[in-house]
């Protein structure tokens, strides 16, 4: 698996109607997400096909951040059946991610 890049135009498309989707909304400036890349590469490896994640560039992207209320990046927001179902606000330490995705992932 893998962190796939989507903006306005085609974020919808990339969200799960069904199952789970991690999207990190970032900057490439931006050093608190460039510490989270390798996180997210880490979890799409270890979550395999339970769990999509998609990348978003505030800057690039500034109506799908907006429609989600991103203030600060990173922000994190797990989609569940293709709808927002937590939010997580700042760099948090890998377990924080794992804790979330836990909830809403099956294992197998």
């Amino acid at each position: 698996m893998s962190v796939f890049e989507v903006n306005d135009e085609t974020f919808a498309a990339e969200i799960r109607p069904q199952g789970t989707t991690l999207v990190e909304f970032g900057a490439v400036w931006c050093p608190p997400c460039k510490a989270l890349l390798p996180i997210l590469h880490e979890l799409s490896a270890e979550q395999g096909d339970g769990v999509r994640v998609l990348k978003v560039d505030c800057d690039e992207s500034p109506a799908t951040a907006s429609r989600f209320g991103v203030m600060s990046m990173p922000t994190v927001i797990v989609f569940h059946n293709g709808e927002p179902v937590e939010k997580l606000v700042g760099l948090r330490p890998k377990r924080a991610y794992e804790n979330v995705l836990a909830k809403y992932t099956v294992t197998a």
